[in-house]
């Protein structure tokens, strides 16, 4: 659909963007560079070469990771934002502001697949508050990352 209109950007809000039109083969990366690139155990993405990206707050810096490709990153908190290679555009998953209907349908990268991360969901699972000795602290944590959602100006007055 050409009207699919979708906004994200990293966590300090100095870097949004917005795509208009349709994105295409979500995927998950397990390759050596996807992992240290996200700091992760894979780099979730999803192709915007058939959609229109417009990058609507600051810019985002790149580092080039191999000879095709580059990597393009917040130069103020270092979110990973996108993949940048010779057959088009991907950004993180997690950068948009709705990533629950971006699924992936494809796993590359195998031969690094870390030998544990298939049994992440079978792990033992708390809610936040349940870990006794950091609730004190997370009971009055106000959170500085930027909301799910475009705003005229960030960061707010009382963080300028």
């Amino acid at each position: 659909m050409a009207d699919e209109i979708h906004a994200g950007g990293c966590q300090c809000g100095a870097v949004r963007f917005r795509v208009e039109g349709k994105l295409a083969d979500a995927s998950v990366c397990h390759c050596r560079m996807c992992q240290k690139a996200s700091g992760n155990f894979y780099l979730p993405l999803v192709s915007v070469r058939a959609a229109k990206l417009v990058w609507t707050r600051g810019e985002r810096k790149r580092f080039q990771s191999s000879n095709a490709v580059w990597r393009g990153f917040c130069g103020d908190c270092g979110t990973p934002l996108t993949y940048e290679a010779p057959d088009g555009m991907a950004l993180a998953i997690a950068a948009f502001d709705e990533p629950v209907g971006i699924v992936p349908v494809i796993q590359w990268g195998i031969e690094a697949k870390l030998p544990y991360v298939d049994h992440v969901s079978a792990l033992p699972g708390e809610e936040t508050m349940a870990d006794g000795e950091a609730a004190s602290f997370l009971a009055y944590l106000v959170s500085y990352q930027h909301p799910d959602h475009d705003t005229e100006t960030w960061p707010p007055e009382e963080r300028r």
